[in-house]
């Protein structure tokens, strides 16, 4: 029970440690921050992001953020850079450089190269005295007062900072420049996270037969386009094929129980009249949410009251939308 108490509180105390110094490194926001934005705005190249040991691992990641949101940005390992890598560098490029200390052998090496490439450098250190922040044309402050580590050596609440501001800088270089969810979508087209942006219900319906009856349908009409289109509903439509209602396979069960099944039942006494339906230019993130605020599980798309096709949560599942 000790040790699983002392787990709890260890793991309390790193992140409040962390997010202590996330709400300080806020107070730093200053002209370097908002002059490095500005700069990397003017940037005619890409942004190439640089570190060493755990800062090259988020330098990694910050340079994926960039991406993704619009800055082009390329990573650099400081330690291969020294080796050969730096002549990845253009000259209209910007190069942002991470370090705790700005002080370790490889930045040190590696600051004076940057400089003669005649790129302008942007530090985000947490030392602000450093040789990395003194040769630096902008410095981003992430000064922190401990890491979370026991021993103040693991780097742990430094590398959470320096995420953090870069994660708030691409957010104001994506501000800055429009990005839109469309832009996000042109840069995200694989996974559940670019077809919520960018799927529409045209895309799917087509892929569906089509159960439809009309109006004054039989009780063996309706079933066998049920069983052969395997929708588990039919629309309903009159002799221009404008929708009147939906059958499901719900109100049958609930005909079955309740009326005569004689030859003189038709589609217009089962069905349920204005049924959900949606614009085929609809996103279909928006269906999904359309059936889960009625409580269905499939929505009949239509064009000026004409059926156009189905769209069913199965479709939503298989796409990965939900």
């Amino acid at each position: 029970m000790n040790l699983l108490k002392n787990i709890r509180e260890t793991a309390k105390k790193v992140l409040i440690n962390e997010a202590q110094a996330i709400d300080k490194v806020s107070g730093y926001i200053d002209q370097g921050f908002v002059s490095s934005v500005e700069a990397i705005l003017q940037c005619k190249g890409r942004v190439v992001v640089s570190g060493i040991g755990k800062s090259a691992i988020i330098a990694n990641k910050i340079t994926a953020t960039l991406n993704s949101t619009g800055t082009p940005a390329i990573f650099m390992h400081a330690g291969d850079a020294i080796h050969g890598d730096l002549g990845m560098i253009k000259i209209e490029d910007m190069v942002m450089v991470l370090s705790k200390s700005g002080n370790t052998p490889e930045i040190k090496v590696l600051v004076p190269l940057v400089k003669r490439t005649g790129c302008q450098l942007i530090a985000m250190v947490s030392n602000v005295e450093s040789e990395l922040a003194i040769q630096a044309d902008y410095v981003i402050n992430a000064t922190i007062n401990e890491e979370a580590c026991p021993h103040n050596l693991a780097p742990t609440t430094s590398t959470t900072v320096h995420l953090a501001l870069g994660d708030a800088l691409a957010v104001c270089l994506l501000e800055a420049r429009g990005f839109s969810s469309s832009d996000f979508a042109q840069y995200h087209p694989g996974g559940s996270l670019g077809k919520q942006l960018y799927l529409k219900v045209s895309d799917i319906y087509p892929n569906n037969d089509c159960p439809v009856v009309l109006i004054d349908a039989s009780i063996e009409e309706i079933i066998l386009e049920m069983t052969t289109k395997r929708l588990g509903a039919t629309a309903v439509v009159d002799e221009r094929q404008i929708l009147k209602g939906i059958i499901t396979d719900g109100d049958l069960r609930r005909m079955l129980k309740s009326k005569d099944i004689s030859g003189s039942v038709t589609a217009e006494a089962i069905m349920s009249s204005n049924p959900q339906t949606v614009d085929k230019e609809c996103f279909a993130v928006q269906a999904l949410a359309n059936m889960q605020e009625f409580n269905i599980t499939q929505l009949i798309v239509t064009e000026e009251g004409r059926v156009l096709g189905f769209v069913h949560l199965h479709d939503l599942l298989k796409e990965g939308i939900i």
